[in-house]
Formats: C-alpha cells, sequence, structure tokens
C-alpha cells in the first residue's frame, strides 16, 4: 500500500498545473510556490514512508489546498498587534511603552515621503538629526545639551568608550547590575576599553570608598540606579549631591545611568522612589542616560544630557555614528516630548503614564464593562469575578512597586484554565493573561477602554475553539 502511494505522488510540476496553484503564481511567485509544493509532497512521502499517509492525501485538491496554506502562512506578519491583560505596564515581551496618538501620526507622516532629516530649512544647508530632538530634551531637563541613541545599553557603552577607554571607573559594587539578556554593567565596561574598580560593599558604599579608590587613572565615576531591583536594610550609599562633589573636587566626571529615567516626578502620585533626570541634572550630574522606552513612554531610544564640553566629545565619537537612531524614532520621540511641555497633557496622552496613573476609582467603569461580558461569554461554564488586585510596572521599572487594579478572574467549571490561555493567544486578536491561583486574570489597567470589547469576542472564540 506504501510503496503504491508513494508511486502516486504527483510531480511538482503536474501540483502546480492545479487552479489553485495557478492563482498562487499569479500573485506570489512561480518560484516561490514551486518551493512550497515541493515541501507539501516532501513531508506527505515523509508521512506514507511513516505508515501515516492514506488514499485521501494523494487527492489534488487536498494538496493544493495545503500549498496555499503554507503560501499565505509565509506572509503573514510575524509582529501582531495583542491586548495586554497582564497588568504590567512595560512588558518587555510585548514591546514595552505603547506610544502616544501623535507619535505614531509623526511616524506615519515621516514614512510616507522624504521628510527633513538633515537639512535646515531656513538655509538649505545641511543640518543635524537631532538638533530639534536636543532642544526640547534639554529644555524638559535643564541639561545644557543631549545625544540620542539607539537604547541605553549602547548609550552606556559609547559613554564609558569616550570618557573612560583605558582608563578606570569607579562603581559602588551594589551597583554592578545584570537587566535583560544577560547585559551586564561590568561586561559593557570590559567591552568599552575601561577598568572596573569596585569599592564598598554589596549593602553599603560610603563617600570614603570612593576617595580612596580615585587616582591619577580614574577616567570617571560611575553611578548606576538599581531600577530593576532594590537592596533593603542595612545599607548605604552617599547622597548624589555629595558624590558629585567629591569627584569634582579630584577633577574626576560623573556619569549616572538613570536606567528608566522619568521626566514626571512619580512620588508626587504616590508612585515608587524613582528620581527624575532633572533632579540628577540639578545635581551637577556630568552626563546622564536613560531609556526612551520605560517611563518616558516613548519610542526605544538611550538618550544622554549632560555637560555641553562632554556631550561634545560624544558625538565626535566613531560609535555614535554606529548608535545613531534613525528617522521614525525621531520622529516619535519629539512628538512625545512635545506632551511634557505640560504634565497634564503628558499624564492624559501618554499610555505608559496615563496607565501607572489609573486608580481602582477611575477603572471602575472598564472593570465593570469587561466582567460583564465575560460572565455573558462563559455563562455556566466558569466563575468570573470582579476582585482586587495588583499590577507591576515592569521593564526593569519601580520593581518593588504594586499598584492597586482591578482584575476579571475566571475559574473554570468545565474546561481547562491553561487549554483557554492557550487559545487565547491563537484568536485573531490574542489576548496576554496570568494565570494565578487556578483562576485566569484579566487586569484591567493595561488594557484600554476601546479594547474592552475586544477583548470579550476573542475570549468569546477562545470559548468557541475548546468546544
Amino acid at each position: 500500500m506504501g510503496m503504491d502511494l508513494l508511486r502516486r505522488l504527483p510531480a511538482v510540476h503536474r501540483l502546480l498545473d492545479h487552479p489553485v496553484c495557478r492563482e498562487l503564481i499569479e500573485q506570489y511567485s512561480h518560484r516561490f510556490v514551486s518551493r512550497m509544493a515541493g515541501e507539501v509532497i516532501g513531508d506527505l512521502r515523509t508521512a506514507i514512508v511513516a505508515g501515516a499517509g492514506c488514499e485521501a492525501d494523494l487527492q489534488p485538491e487536498v494538496l493544493a489546498g495545503q500549498v496555499a496554506q503554507r503560501v499565505q502562512a509565509q506572509f503573514q506578519p510575524h509582529y501582531r498587534p495583542v491586548i495586554n491583560a497582564t497588568g504590567v505596564v512595560l512588558h518587555t515581551n510585548l514591546g514595552r511603552a505603547p506610544l502616544p496618538d501623535v507619535a505614531v501620526r509623526a511616524i506615519d507622516r515621516t514614512a510616507r515621503g522624504y521628510t527633513n532629516l538633515e537639512l535646515n530649512l531656513a538655509t538649505g544647508e545641511r543640518g543635524s538629526r537631532y538638533d530639534h530632538v536636543e532642544r526640547l530634551i534639554c529644555e524638559l531637563t535643564g541639561a545644557e545639551a543631549a545625544l540620542v541613541v539607539n537604547n541605553n545599553a549602547a548609550a552606556v557603552l559609547l559613554v564609558l568608550s569616550e570618557m573612560a577607554k583605558g582608563k578606570s571607573v569607579v562603581i559602588s559594587r551594589g551597583q554592578l547590575v545584570e537587566i535583560g539578556g544577560s547585559f551586564r554593567v561590568s561586561e559593557v565596561m570590559r567591552a568599552s576599553g575601561a577598568h572596573l574598580v569596585e569599592v564598598g560593599t554589596t549593602n553599603k558604599t560610603h563617600g570614603y570608598d570612593y576617595e580612596r579608590a580615585i587616582d591619577d587613572e580614574t577616567g570617571l565615576i560611575l553611578k548606576v540606579h538599581t531600577s530593576n531591583f532594590r537592596v533593603v536594610g542595612f545599607t548605604h550609599q552617599p547622597e548624589l549631591a555629595d558624590l558629585v562633589a567629591l569627584a569634582h573636587a579630584r577633577n574626576v566626571p560623573v556619569y549616572e545611568d538613570l536606567g528608566s529615567g522619568s521626566l514626571i516626578d512619580l512620588r508626587s502620585y504616590g508612585i515608587g522612589d524613582e528620581p527624575t533626570v532633572g533632579e540628577s541634572v540639578r545635581a551637577g550630574v556630568d552626563i546622564v542616560s536613560f531609556s526612551g522606552d520605560k517611563l518616558l513612554g516613548a519610542a526605544q531610544a538611550g538618550i544622554i544630557v549632560g555637560k555641553q564640553e562632554y556631550v561634545k566629545r560624544l558625538k565626535k565619537n566613531q560609535l555614535t555614528r554606529a548608535l545613531r537612531v534613525d528617522k521614525f524614532t525621531l520622529a516619535a520621540l519629539e512628538a512625545t516630548l512635545m506632551l511634557y511641555r505640560d504634565e497634564d497633557i503628558a499624564k492624559r496622552d501618554v499610555p505608559t503614564i496615563w496607565m501607572l496613573l489609573r486608580t481602582p476609582t477611575t477603572m471602575n467603569t472598564d472593570a465593570q464593562r469587561l466582567h460583564q461580558g465575560l460572565a455573558d461569554v462563559f455563562g455556566e461554564r466558569a466563575d468570573v469575578r470582579l476582585e482586587a488586585g495588583l499590577s507591576q510596572v515592569g521593564g526593569g521599572s519601580l520593581p518593588t512597586e504594586e499598584l492597586p487594579t482591578w482584575h476579571v478572574t475566571v475559574k473554570s467549571r468545565h474546561f481547562s484554565l491553561n487549554e483557554l490561555e492557550h487559545q487565547l493567544r491563537h484568536v485573531d486578536m490574542p489576548v496576554m493573561t496570568t494565570l494565578q491561583k487556578e483562576a485566569l486574570h484579566f487586569d484591567v489597567r493595561t488594557i484600554f477602554p476601546r479594547e474592552i470589547e475586544t477583548v470579550v469576542t476573542s475570549v468569546g472564540q477562545a470559548v468557541q475553539r475548546l468546544g
């Protein structure tokens, strides 16, 4: 039986003569569709040899249909929108900060044609791609100068390479952090050509530890804000202004890697203890860097601010060209920064800030809508409740902060929650949830009001697939 099926396998050119395949060739290309047809026939040959093939598999309609499925699957975009119902505001796996509407429009406007990226329209001469966004950053932070590279890790590499290559960098042992992707401060320091000098202990570092470490070979004092973890209890770090004073007394510049970096003082809203970029600048820090797609809520970028003399050197470093950002990043960053000229507007229009500042009271209407919608979908098949819960900031920001929120929880009576969670990732609009305490949780904080009905629809599709 198997040998007979193998002999009846069609040649690729015969399968391509099927009307379905001819239509595919017109839409895509002969070469690509031919390759997909070859894969379909090859897989069927393997199945027959393994004893899994049958007569029906050889039907031309079946084979042509499989070719069509493969072709269409290959042209499905990998990057798809998803709904974040995890409550993690800066979810790294989900792309971190969603952009403000004005930033999305700025990218669209920039992408559809040419733009004055490096053209001074007033003079008609070549200009700098950074000029306007630099002015905005300086306006909002109080810094003398600014530069933008493609992420904060790049900013760290650039600063260390320019300011301390072949020299020593003094850092507290308690600040030798590792962030996502095994990115370690000690490793990037080695890559930059700087020499690491650790001072103090994991939990305590004093000003005199820094003073003892400074010598003629010291190029920089590096302070790393531990934005993705906290050491609590018996701890000490010198105040930033004091660290700057002792460094400047020895003619050593200070560089602070803020990591997340916020332009709004979230402490005034009862959220965390994250310092603002402006505070570091006012404390006299020579160079400060932070991320664009974390608490700022903009596109991925590494933003460097500081004293003119040092930023000027960074701009001339050869790495700057390799690490520069494109027109889309600059367009999105500019549009987002403009919102921060009025804090009330930023709180309303920057999605990251809006989500962080949501309270159970302001989320109540959305929570009720989602609860009622999911209760209608599940009916008697599940216990759907509205419960108080806690959200996280995420993205290596404010690691100990938990934000009061509303969770719509689903406890199954007749089906597997693991399977439901699986199906929710495979519906038309995937919904990312969390499974905890034998219930599936939908955190309202990170669900936009416009997405409530879509969540209900997606859950309905997932439930139908459960059978």
